[in-house]
């Protein structure tokens, strides 16, 4: 059976780790970056079914332009921007992405996520 991978690109480590052990519990498996380059770095190197970020991030790259990335070189994987600062209408996210102001339930982004990747892994199976 395919386990779906989501990647959860947060700097604020209490807030990640939750958003981890949520996820985890529901069978996902899950990998963490405190920032963009890390995230970058993790998407060159793994199948990533869903991506979570935050929108402010240390290092000069935010969440948003995460997402602008992975729209142009990952346009399968899902991204979920949340954020406590700003309020993103749907003309300000890039591709598909969705946004979720914090704070958020933490079974909100829980179905968030399994809504998105639903259909992840089943080319593999067949």
């Amino acid at each position: 059976m395919y386990q779906r991978t989501v990647l959860i690109v947060e700097d604020e480590l209490l807030i990640r780790t939750l958003l981890a052990d949520t996820l985890a519990d529901e069978g996902y498996d899950v990998v963490e970056a405190a920032n963009v380059l890390e995230a970058v770095a993790i998407l060159g190197q793994r199948k990533i079914d869903a991506v979570v970020t935050d929108v402010d991030m240390p290092g000069g790259l935010s969440g948003i332009d995460l997402a602008r990335m992975i729209s142009s070189t990952h346009m399968n994987v899902p991204v979920i921007i949340a954020s406590g600062r700003h309020r993103l209408t749907k003309d300000e996210l890039p591709g598909e992405a969705v946004f979720i102001p914090k704070p958020y339930g933490l079974d909100v982004i829980a179905t968030m996520v399994g809504q998105m990747t639903a259909g992840a892994g089943r080319q593999l199976a067949g």
